[in-house]
């Protein structure tokens, strides 16, 4: 099921021009309906279901089926984000509520290295790996000859 954004819920995030699921979204899917201040995923068929809108959400407006390998048939499950983590909240069918409390990631926003630093090959045509020899701590690449 791909996400679905619950209207009574949603607030369009007293948005300007720009919700937070839209921002997050990777596939550029949500859009907010100007008039109504509310948010909605203009194709759904499209959706991946990863769960990005869900856990930006700030009202938990947005939800998504949950994967069959934390979530039984059934349940439903409701992420919450703080600034270190994201709190799971499974709620099963007999009413039973789990909570499963993940860190996240700490890297300042726009302050992640691309290739975690390494400088990337000035030869596209090289037969070695992206970061070979460096990250293998070798002073070179054998080949064959």
């Amino acid at each position: 099921m791909p996400s679905f954004v619950n209207p009574e819920k949603c607030d369009g995030c007293k948005a300007l021009d720009k919700t937070a699921c839209q921002y997050i979204c990777p596939n550029d899917l949500m859009v907010l309906d100007k008039d109504a201040m509310k948010a909605w995923n203009r194709e759904p068929e499209m959706c991946w279901e990863c769960y990005s809108c869900v856990k930006i959400c700030p009202v938990q407006a947005i939800e998504v089926r949950g994967y069959a390998d934390f979530v039984p048939m059934g349940a439903n499950v409701t992420p919450m984000r703080s600034t270190d983590s994201i709190m799971w909240t499974v709620k099963f069918r007999n009413g039973m509520l789990k909570r499963f409390k993940f860190p996240i990631r700490t890297t300042a926003e726009g302050q992640a290295q691309p290739a975690g630093g390494y400088k990337p090959h000035e030869d596209l045509n090289s037969q070695v790996l992206a970061q070979e020899p460096e990250a293998l701590n070798m002073s070179e690449v054998y080949t064959i000859k």
